[in-house]
Formats: C-alpha cells, sequence, structure tokens
C-alpha cells in the first residue's frame, strides 16, 4: 500500500516535470493531448504491472513511457509560423500604395493610429548564385502584394527551444506562460532581404524617418523583435523602417575567390552592403510612405549600432541619410574590441571554412544547402575593410572628416558587459590577469582604478548585487572597454569636427533587463506596454522622456525640446553624458579615468 501511494507521488511529479517541459517547449495544443493520452495510458498499464508485481513489465513500461513522451515533445514542438504585422487578430487593409516594383497593401493597428507594412522586398533573394554577391535589385511583382507579417529572419542558428524559453523566463523575465501565442517559432531563411514600414495612419508627406538596423552579434536577431517595434515612434510623427540582412557565414564570410569574381573587388561586408542596399530602396521608395528621404536617420543598437558606425563611414551611404543613432556598440577604435576584423582574418577564416565543408571552390561551397551551412563551428561575426563598402579603418576616416553623419546620438547601458560574462570565474586572485585581454600591458593600471572591487556607488545599481567582489569590478572594466569607450570615442572624434554629439548613460533598474545590454531599447522605442507587468509608472515616465529626445533628435538633429530635462551637447560637457535612470539630467562619466587607459593600449595596439 505504501508502495502504491510512493508510486502516486512520484507519477504526480512526473507528470508536473513533463507539463513544464511541455510549456517550455512551447509545444502545439495536439502535443499536449497526445502527451495527455500517453500518460493516462503508462498509468493504466503501470497499475496493472504493479497489480500483477511483473517487475519486468514495469520496467519496460518506464522505458517505453520516456521514449514515446520524448518522441511526442519532439513531433509536436512549434512550428515555424510567419509573425503577423501588428497584433489584432483581423486587421484592416491600408489603401494601395506604390513603389518601384510594384503595388501593396499594409494592415492598420486596431486602433487604426499607425500603418504597418512588413515584408517588402529590398532587394532580390541571395540565394543560388547570389549567395555572397553584392545586393541586387528586387523584382517587380503583379497584382498587389499584401505585406501583412514579418519576412523570415536570416538564416541563423536555431537553439534548444526549451533553452531559450528558460532564457526568456530567467534572464528577460518575459515569458508568457499558457500563452498559445508562445506554440511557435520565428522562421528562418536565406531568402531575407526584406523590410518593414510604420508610418502615421492617413495622408501625411514629408516627415522624418526612422532607419533602424537590430542587433544581434551579426550572427543572428530579426526584425519582428517587439522591443523596437516601430508603432509608437509612427505615432509621435515619424516613418520608421527596419531592415533584415545577411547573418555570420552568409553576411560576413570572405573569401580572396569572391573578391576576384565581384565587379567592386569586395568580400566579408555583405550583411553592411545588404543594409546600405535597404537604405538606397528607403531613399528612393519613402516618399510612397509619406517619408521625406532628405530627413533620414540611421539608428540601431549592439552590433546594429556598430553597423550604424560602418554606414557612417562608408562612402556608400554618403548623402543617404543626415543623422545618427547608435546604442551600446561602435567601431571607432584603432582596433576595435568586436564586430570588426582586419581583412587577414576574415580570409584566413574563410580558407578553414571550405576546408570544413571539404569544398576546393567557393563554387563547391555555394552548393552547401544553408540549413547544413549555418551549422559551421566558425563564427563570422566582424566587418572588415574591404576597400569598397569599407576602405580603411573607421577612426582614420573621422580624423579626416569624410565620415557621413551631421549630428550624432549615442551612449551606453551602466552594466553593458555583465551577461557577456555570465560563467567567468574572476577571483581576487586573477582579476588582474583576467583584464589582459582588454587592456594589455595596462590591466594593472585599470584594475586599480575600480579598487576596492565594485565598491564604486556609480555601479551598484540594484540590478545586480555585485557584492563587492572581483567579479563586479571586471565586469566594469569589460564594460568601459567593450562597449562605453567606442561610444566616447566616436563622441570626441565628432566633437573634433564640431559635429554635434549628444551622449546619454542608462541606469534605470527594472525586473527585465534593467541596465544591462538592450535594456534601454523598449524605453527608447516605446514598447514597454509589451511586457507591462515588468515596468512601473516611474519605467513608463522615463520612456515617455527617452522617446521625446530620440524623436525630436529624428526630427531636428538635437534632442531636446519642451517638458525635458535640459541634455547638453558632448562638445560642450566632454566630461559628462546625460543620465537616464531613476533621475534624468546631466552627470559625470565615472569611466573617464579607464578611457585614459584604454587610451594607452589603443595608441600601443596601433
Amino acid at each position: 500500500m505504501k508502495f502504491k501511494k510512493a508510486f502516486i507521488v512520484f507519477f504526480i511529479c512526473f507528470l508536473l516535470t513533463f507539463g513544464l517541459l511541455f510549456e517550455l517547449g512551447r509545444n502545439t495544443v495536439w502535443g499536449w493531448c497526445l502527451g495527455g493520452a500517453v500518460f493516462a495510458a503508462f498509468f493504466l498499464l503501470h497499475g496493472k504491472a504493479l497489480s500483477q508485481k511483473k517487475k519486468g513489465l514495469r520496467f519496460l513500461s518506464w522505458i517505453g513511457f520516456l521514449v514515446v513522451m520524448l518522441g511526442v515533445m519532439k513531433l509536436s514542438g512549434p512550428p515555424a509560423k510567419p509573425v503577423p504585422a501588428v497584433e489584432a487578430k483581423h486587421p484592416a487593409a491600408t489603401d494601395v500604395v506604390t513603389v518601384a516594383e510594384g503595388d501593396l497593401t499594409g494592415v492598420y493597428t486596431e486602433d487604426k493610429a499607425v500603418e504597418v507594412y512588413a515584408g517588402i522586398p529590398f532587394a532580390a533573394p541571395p540565394v543560388g548564385e547570389l549567395r555572397w554577391k553584392e545586393p541586387q535589385p528586387p523584382q517587380p511583382w503583379e497584382g498587389v502584394r499584401a505585406c501583412d507579417t514579418f519576412a523570415p529572419a536570416s538564416m541563423q542558428q536555431q537553439g534548444n527551444v526549451i533553452v531559450d524559453s528558460l532564457t526568456h523566463v530567467v534572464g528577460f523575465r518575459d515569458f508568457k506562460w499558457f500563452d498559445p501565442a508562445n506554440n511557435r517559432r520565428t522562421p528562418v531563411s536565406e531568402d531575407s532581404l526584406y523590410l518593414n514600414v510604420w508610418k502615421p495612419a492617413g495622408d501625411v508627406k514629408n516627415l522624418p524617418v526612422l532607419f533602424f538596423i537590430h542587433g544581434g552579434s551579426l550572427t543572428g536577431g530579426e526584425t519582428s523583435n517587439g522591443a523596437y517595434n516601430g508603432e509608437s515612434l509612427a505615432r509621435r510623427g515619424i516613418v520608421v523602417v527596419n531592415c533584415a540582412y545577411r547573418l555570420n557565414v552568409f553576411g560576413y564570410y570572405a573569401n580572396e575567390a569572391l573578391a576576384a569574381e565581384s565587379p567592386n573587388g569586395t568580400t566579408g561586408n555583405y550583411g553592411l552592403l545588404d543594409q546600405i542596399a535597404a537604405l538606397r530602396w528607403v531613399n528612393e521608395n519613402i516618399a510612397a510612405f509619406g517619408g521625406d528621404p532628405a530627413k533620414i536617420t540611421v539608428a540601431g543598437e549592439s552590433a546594429g549600432a556598430s553597423s550604424v558606425n560602418a554606414v557612417c563611414v562608408s562612402p556608400l551611404a554618403k548623402g543617404l541619410f543626415r543623422y545618427a543613432i547608435a546604442e551600446s556598440s561602435g567601431i571607432t577604435a584603432r582596433t576595435p574590441y568586436h564586430t570588426f576584423r582586419p581583412l587577414e582574418k576574415a580570409l584566413e577564416m574563410g580558407k578553414e571554412i571550405m576546408a570544413e565543408f571539404g569544398a576546393k571552390t567557393v563554387g563547391d561551397l555555394r552548393n552547401v544547402p544553408a540549413e547544413k551551412l549555418v551549422k559551421t563551428r566558425f563564427t563570422n561575426s566582424a566587418m572588415t575593410v574591404d576597400g569598397y563598402a569599407v576602405t580603411e579603418q573607421p577612426y582614420l576616416t573621422y580624423e579626416k572628416g569624410e565620415n557621413n553623419e551631421q549630428a550624432l546620438l549615442n551612449g551606453f547601458n551602466a552594466h553593458e558587459a555583465d551577461v557577456f560574462s555570465f560563467g567567468e570565474k574572476v577571483t581576487a586572485e586573477n582579476y588582474v590577469q583576467s583584464l589582459e585581454d582588454v587592456l594589455g600591458d595596462y590591466a594593472e593600471e585599470g584594475a586599480a582604478l575600480v579598487e576596492p572591487f565594485g565598491q564604486d556607488p556609480a555601479y551598484r545599481l540594484a540590478l545586480v548585487e555585485q557584492g563587492g567582489n572581483a567579479k563586479g569590478s571586471y565586469n566594469r572594466v569589460l564594460s568601459a572597454a567593450w562597449f562605453n569607450y567606442s561610444h566616447y570615442n566616436w563622441s570626441r572624434l565628432l566633437a573634433a569636427q564640431n559635429v554635434p554629439v549628444y551622449e546619454y548613460r542608462f541606469t534605470k533598474y527594472n525586473k527585465g533587463l534593467a541596465a544591462n545590454h538592450a535594456g534601454e531599447m523598449p524605453y527608447a522605442y516605446g514598447n514597454l506596454y509589451r511586457q507591462a507587468w515588468l515596468y512601473t509608472e516611474e519605467d513608463q515616465a522615463l520612456s515617455e522622456t527617452m522617446q521625446g529626445y530620440w524623436a525630436n533628435f529624428v526630427k531636428t538633429g538635437d534632442p531636446n525640446g519642451a517638458g525635458l530635462p535640459a541634455w547638453e551637447r558632448f562638445n560642450d560637457a566632454p566630461d559628462k553624458a546625460l543620465e537616464l535612470g531613476d533621475t534624468v539630467g546631466m552627470a559625470a562619466d565615472p569611466d573617464l579615468a579607464l578611457y585614459k587607459v584604454i587610451d594607452k593600449y589603443q595608441n600601443q595596439k596601433g
């Protein structure tokens, strides 16, 4: 009798465990039903086996149960479904809009205040012989194209669904439990060169345009991400555009044979060329959506901000935009810490990838299916000097004054690097040694600036209590080097040209990403409401302020405006940045001393 009770308790725990796995696995409804039937059958079979006391049968039933349940979980996993352009169940279609390639319609938001056009092709599909070629013009279409869903994300590795869900539970805290809308995954495809447009509803003309480039280390990301949905800024009188671009081995692979076959001698920057092609398409077609091609601001976050930096130095983008917004990354250092590499290293990796797939020619590599090629063990997460899209190290272009932006809004978050150092063991004993990768011979000098470990009040946010340990100090130096320094350097390069620069530092704590990497995104683009349970009225107020700054800058090149705390130009206050947190106002940048050490390290390397 006791054994039967123990079995029932154990069985209930098992039931709950598999229920949790099915939920985290975002399994379909039929999978839940089939899983329930398997549970019921197992319970009956096992109960009969218990009554007959057949140990062999009991053992086999457990094995069979586990095999069948794992099979059900795999077979009923979430399907790849296109993401709708708006959340309304049956959105109304817009009037027909005519672009160079043909006619199209979008959909209205539920209140009909914003029109959304998703999945508009800006280039031909880069497949087959077009893999690793400059983006080609899109093909015209017949009839009226319905642009009511986002196109697939660019080809990228997709992790285990359960692991991804746990990341959103623990890291982002935004997992929606028992939500049928969760039972899907974002489709990916090599055919991904599409863009999306958000505009105020109705007959509007000559509106400023925000052209946004998503992040993801140049290896992942998608334009359907709700953190930078354009609805809120569209309500402020801005036409918002974002675009996909080739990623990883498809976007940043380099090979001498590819350079030889290119009419422009280029290789290694296909993703960047996609972004510029999309920007060119916007210049030619945005008037059809009420935008003014003479009033375009390019913007991006993380690798998207590095891409903005590359667009700012590319001769191919000259005259295609006027202002720039860059959040949490840049490539202005003499030797950028990430998202940029020497062409020699890019070509060397290209040869290793050829060997990995047993390819003797680039033609052989083009014949490798995308689903196989995307699994390469080599990470192509950096742009390069190809002599075409980027003609020299970016800082040199700034020193010559040949960059493209006429004003810059840029900045960083207080805990940029914390998530990137997760799992690294840093102690008081190895603290200095751990910093050698970012400061070289100046590691000890840099380490001394943040002793005792992590006690600087500016870094003692409630977000993650580092406990005054070495890891906290390491994260601070890592943040300053990998992220903050690139913005400080970018700002002073522009200030030397007397180009207006506005720099911020985001410090707000919340229940989501807080002041970690990408934590500012839903504030600046007005998307807190998508995860309202994570935010308070104070967060909403800060978001209104940040949207005001961003919108003003897109419209005028100056973020200041009525009702907003004064944001001083970096040109006039190079030791300060606008703090965006519990309070909003100019405050000293606490990393100025670290920047001087990083300067020494960069000058030594350069």
